[in-house]
């Protein structure tokens, strides 16, 4: 049985846990603020340039751009797994790379690029060899997001990679981030939304005029998209991250709070059975000098 000093110190040990707990708490909530407040004024740029993507691809007759066509089939495919730079955000980063294995699992071959310190971790216990790799809370995250999409273009385009496929993090609620797997490239219509039932229920638009032609413009906005979207994944990582880190360390602020109350009780009540036992002895040696 545990003895008073000790319960006393898993206490003071579990209080200072706690307290490094509820500061994390604090921290991820303040950091998660500014993290959606990003990711809310990135999503009005996107959605316009995948409505006009849209449009450009339906427009045009054909565009010489390597997006548009499929990859070499005989090359392995471009798996960018995105997760966040740090831990104690629940399984967060895990469920991220298990989406990622379960997608390699039908894939022949695989070419790894990592955002994220936890997803570096995750494709160098795989021993595949040398592979790109970035911080997530690398700043500005923009310039990162163009090096991917610099690196990335220049694989598909060379015939190294088939396709692109990003597996990221989506944040549903702040109670809830679902790994999602996307494939980038080769880009097509469908990939880019703004489909018939959209466009039904938003109503007539008014032509539009692209200059010096459709197809030239097309052809710049393509690595646009791909860069803007990699810039986005890691905005939405970030805020998926910090919320799961929220609710990770108010669980651990909880559960230190309830293992507390536990532990002083079981405190009190060796402290009382050491009383009682002082006290047993001192009557049992008064009892003793008495007779």
């Amino acid at each position: 049985m545990a003895t008073v000093k000790d319960l006393r110190e898993r206490i003071r040990s579990l209080k200072n846990t706690q307290q490094i707990t509820k500061a994390m708490k604090q921290v991820a909530a303040a950091k998660i603020r500014r993290a959606e407040m990003a990711q809310k004024q990135a999503r009005p740029y996107a959605a316009t340039l995948s409505e006009m993507l849209h449009d450009l691809i339906a427009a045009v007759g054909s565009v010489d751009h390597p997006f548009l066509k499929p990859g070499t089939q005989e090359a392995p495919s471009g798996v960018v797994v995105m997760t966040a730079d740090k831990g104690l955000a629940g399984a967060f980063n895990s469920n991220v790379t298990r989406a990622a294995e379960i997608y390699v699992r039908g894939a022949s071959s695989v070419t790894y690029y990592a955002v994220g310190n936890k997803a570096r971790n995750f494709v160098r216990r795989l021993g595949v060899g040398e592979f790109a790799a970035w911080p997530l809370s690398a700043q500005p995250k923009i310039q990162v997001a163009r090096e991917l999409a610099a690196k990335v273009t220049e694989d598909f385009t060379s015939g190294k990679i088939r396709d692109i496929v990003l597996v990221s993090s989506r944040m549903v609620s702040m109670m809830q981030q679902r790994p999602e797997t996307r494939a980038l490239v080769p880009i097509t219509a469908g990939d880019l939304g703004g489909g018939d039932a959209e466009d039904a229920g938003a109503g007539p638009r008014g032509a539009v005029e692209f200059s010096p032609s459709p197809e030239f413009v097309l052809s710049q906005l393509l690595p646009k998209y791909l860069e803007f979207t990699l810039f986005s994944a890691m905005l939405e990582t970030d805020a998926s991250f910090f919320a799961a880190q929220l609710l990770a360390m108010n669980n651990a602020t909880e559960n230190a709070g309830k293992l507390i109350d536990e532990l002083t009780i079981k405190m009190n009540n060796a402290r009382q059975a050491a009383i009682t036992k002082e006290l047993l002895e001192v009557v049992s040696g008064a009892e003793a000098l008495s007779v």
